[in-house]
């Protein structure tokens, strides 16, 4: 019998360095969800309840974003590296018990995910990303495309403070520009609450802005580090948007065969944001990759 995602526990779980607002149910092997930007893990409400039927479901705010921690940042920006989001999930999987589990994360989290199973191949099973390729791979090969669509990637990592001012002005329309100014109808009045509330807060605005900071800069050069010498050990499926722009101008298999030798995937009838404009073909997807 399936649970609804507010049924799954709510918990503030301190982690010492910081503390992070999760939500867990189900039962099984572990399953660590982590969502993107500008989202909280209410992106995963559709998606959670039918994975949480077989597994044990852990859907976190990543630090920075919804209700977790804010840390002061560094001038390297290492604070919101995705190494250190890495061990943030090492730490919070802990935490519940487990020392292994599978990931899956989306967008920002698919980033946390990749460097997680880079640095610490032992813990994890397998791995899913949804509609990103590597950071190193998506600077390298950025063209007048992919500027236009991804500018946010360079407003945001612009110098403390000139994005926070802009964003801080009126942080709704911020959130509602890239979406032509409305709701999409993908996304839930729920999700969408939360996503504003949390947005709203000026130390998610500047967290937000440190995470963009750090793909590029310290992201980019550990990516470039491992790019052919240090590849992905465990299963990877790769799951995409074919109308978004990471599936309209990459090919996203031989791109993620080039860091890991065990790659799969496919893509959905959807754009970006995978997991909410198409949650039954993704959660049927997930369920067969991570229970097979």
């Amino acid at each position: 019998m399936s649970i609804s995602f507010e049924e799954f526990d709510l918990d503030i779980v301190d982690l010492g360095a910081v503390s992070v607002r999760v939500r867990s149910g189900g039962r099984g092997k572990p399953l660590l969800l982590l969502h993107g930007h500008p989202q909280t893990l209410m992106m995963w409400e559709k998606v959670a309840p039918a994975l949480a039927q077989d597994f044990f479901v852990v859907a976190p705010d990543l630090r920075g974003y919804g209700k977790s921690s804010k840390p002061a940042s560094d001038a390297d920006h290492m604070p919101y590296s995705k190494r250190v989001m890495a061990e943030d999930q090492i730490a919070l999987m802990a935490h519940f018990g487990f020392e292994r589990f599978a990931v899956c994360g989306h967008d920002r989290g698919g980033r946390v995910g990749y460097r997680l199973a880079l640095d610490h191949p032992g813990a994890v099973s397998k791995l899913a990303v949804l509609d990103i390729i590597p950071t190193y791979e998506a600077f390298a090969r950025a063209d007048m495309a992919f500027g236009l669509n991804y500018w946010h990637w360079f407003f945001l990592a612009q110098p403390f403070d000139r994005p926070e001012r802009a964003i801080g002005s009126d942080p709704d329309h911020w959130f509602l520009f890239r979406y032509g100014g409305e709701r999409p109808a993908y996304f839930s009045e729920s999700a969408l609450a939360d996503y504003l509330a949390c947005y709203r807060d000026p130390g998610t605005i500047h967290a937000t802005c440190e995470d963009y900071r750090a793909a590029a800069s310290i992201d980019f050069a550990l990516d470039a580090a491992d790019h052919g010498v240090n590849r992905i050990a465990c299963p990877l499926l790769a799951l995409w948007g074919g109308k978004g722009f990471v599936g309209q101008n990459y090919d996203v298999l031989a791109i993620w065969r080039d860091w890991a030798g065990d790659v799969a995937g496919e893509a959905l009838d959807c754009g970006h944001y995978v997991a909410e404009e198409k949650p039954e073909e993704t959660a049927a997807a997930l369920a067969e990759f991570f229970g097979r």
